[in-house]
């Protein structure tokens, strides 16, 4: 049975971190008000920590930034998805961690106003940034519409990332990004490869100019592009997907070929992975919304 999710990525500058989530609260609004009937709202990395300066600048605006996680960010965020009845993912915001860490985590709000899931970003982008690094991999259930998992941007390079996200269940990976660099082509194929390869839907969605250089791309579940936002401009990138495609295509393959999900019977002998000092087991392998736990 379909399982329609109307989303819009919002490929927008960041705002200064001083700001208050009141003001954000009116831009989510406007975007909204664009795309009416939107269940899932989606903006970039670090949306509501925008700095400027040198790189030791930068550094002290972003601790001046962090909040801890049930600090009054949070509480005012929480509040704005219930208030707009949406879905909210206001990108990542720098986190003040229980030990005074730095980290670059991403939110998403229910529309009854709670925090659904938190994720630290696992790869910062080294040595640029000065996160410390998170420790897990996050698939938040969105009731009544599916699993969401999260990666932030330089996670998207390595493909352990999607690939356990999809192990735990995700049906759409929602990759904020603040990509100022020209290694952006290089993503927008990352975004179709982890799709491909995980047969999930991938959500990349940028930040816009003069700070980014946007690109923002929507992916479904065999590597098509449903969408794109070309250039630094802002936009917002609207879009229904049908989160039943990720178990159709897993059952009747990539291309009606391809079931890389069924690579493994649990008669098969482990697999080494000497990188990782473990090792797939083939009983293990299927996604757990398919059985593997």
């Amino acid at each position: 049975m379909p399982r329609p999710l109307p989303i819009a990525l919002a490929q927008l500058p960041p705002r200064p971190y001083q700001d208050p989530v009141s003001a954000f609260a009116d831009q989510a609004g406007a975007v909204l008000a664009e795309h009416p009937g939107t269940r899932l709202v989606a903006f970039p990395e670090l949306h509501l920590c925008g700095v400027e300066g040198t790189a030791d600048q930068r550094t002290e605006q972003l601790n001046a930034a962090a909040q801890p996680l049930d600090g009054p960010r949070t509480r005012e965020l929480a509040q704005l998805a219930g208030d707009l009845g949406v879905w909210l993912s206001p990108g990542s915001v720098c986190e003040r961690g229980e030990h005074d860490e730095l980290f670059n985590t991403a939110l998403v709000f229910s529309p009854a106003g709670e925090l659904a899931g938190s994720y630290r970003k696992v790869f910062p982008w080294r040595p640029y940034e000065p996160y410390d690094p998170g420790d897990r991999f996050v698939v938040a259930e969105l009731e009544d519409v599916g699993r969401l998992g999260f990666s932030i941007c330089y996670d998207a390079w390595f493909p352990e990332v999607t690939r356990h996200l999809a192990w735990l269940g995700a049906e759409l990976v929602l990759n904020p990004v603040q990509t100022t660099t020209p290694d952006r082509a290089q993503e927008l194929v990352l975004a179709r490869a982890n799709a491909i390869t995980n047969q999930v839907f991938v959500a990349s969605v940028n930040t816009a100019g003069p700070v980014g250089v946007g690109d923002s791309i929507l992916v479904d579940p065999e590597g098509t592009v449903l969408g794109e936002l070309p250039g630094a401009a802002s936009g917002v990138l609207a879009r229904t997907v049908d989160l039943d495609e990720v178990a159709r295509v897993r059952r009747e393959g990539t291309a009606g070929v391809n079931r890389m999900w069924d690579q493994f019977t649990p008669g098969d002998k482990p697999l080494e992975l000497p990188l990782y000092g473990g090792r797939i087991e083939p009983d293990r392998w299927r996604p757990r919304a398919e059985g593997a736990r």
